[in-house]
């Protein structure tokens, strides 16, 4: 939503000056198309050459949820906490072996059907349940699951993170074609050199499109959709903190109310509920 109205700002903002300052919007739109098709073809050509399909396909993917909102919300972090609590207080009570149905079969289990938000998440299920697999084992001590852990969300982010520098490329590549756009316009005005002055200012005009509509699409558009997508990829990997410094906390002995406590504190301020919110949720999921 906010990435149109952004959009839409923006156009507005840059035409209504052209016209407002007596341009002649008219060139520009009858420019328009052949500028659009020729640096639109080059970008995406360059694009799908530069890139892995694996990339390409997560850029789809993410750009897709740029126009989303964002599923990170407080209570969403809330039914994480709550059930990181379950698991753990179970766990404390029957000991670890108690756990090792749920960890095996998350989808059938009661623990993680009980919050479907994050229990039905591919990869906070896959995460939690995997070192919770090596907790169950228990031939693994505290610091080398945090290294491990560590690795493993270094390892997600970079993947993540191959969409945000496609696009970051494709915005550095954008004016560049809109000059390679721009030239052509010139040569084929200089090869209508005896045309009138007014027919070969139109040319000229036509031409200059083209870097105006590099220049246009890379910082309007490209630039800040790989920004907002690096947002998103930031509050993912956030999750998985979250997850690991509760994991972490109760490996090392706390309680299982003191390491969700531990898990909170790592949160972004503004999704970040207080100590009573958390209390009064997980008290009220018993």
């Amino acid at each position: 939503m906010f990435v149109i109205i952004g959009w839409v700002v923006a156009l507005a903002a840059v035409f209504g000056v052209f016209i407002a300052h007596g341009g002649n919007i008219a060139v520009v739109l009858k420019a328009l198309p052949f500028e659009m098709a020729a640096i639109g073809g080059a970008a995406f050509g360059a694009f799908v050459a530069n890139n892995q399909p694996k990339v390409l396909k997560a850029t789809m993917k993410g750009l897709a949820q740029c126009f989303k909102g964002s599923k990170y919300t407080k209570a969403r972090y809330m039914e994480l906490m709550a059930l990181l609590y379950d698991i753990l207080q179970k766990a404390r009570k029957e000991g670890l072996m108690s756990i090792e149905k749920d960890v095996e079969d998350p989808h059938s289990s009661p623990l993680f059907q009980k919050y479907p938000t994050v229990g039905n998440d591919h990869h906070v299920s896959e995460f939690v349940t995997d070192y919770l697999r090596m907790m169950v084992s228990g031939n693994l001590n505290a610091h080398e699951i945090e290294s491990l852990m560590d690795s493993e969300i270094e390892t997600h982010h970079h993947e993540a993170h191959s969409a945000v520098a496609a696009l970051q490329r494709l915005a550095g590549a954008l004016p560049a074609f809109g000059i390679v756009a721009a030239v052509l316009g010139v040569v084929n005005t200089m090869g209508s050199v005896g045309q009138p002055p007014a027919v070969l200012g139109g040319m000229i005009g036509s031409a200059l499109v083209g870097t105006f509509l590099g220049i246009l699409l890379a910082y309007a558009f490209a630039e800040p959709l790989a920004g907002l997508l690096e947002q998103k990829v930031d509050e993912a990997g956030k999750e998985l903190q979250c997850i690991k410094t509760t994991l972490l906390a109760s490996m090392q002995g706390y309680a299982p109310q003191v390491a969700i406590e531990f898990g909170r504190k790592v949160l972004y301020s503004t999704e970040r509920p207080t100590f009573v919110e958390l209390e009064s949720h997980v008290k009220g999921k018993k």
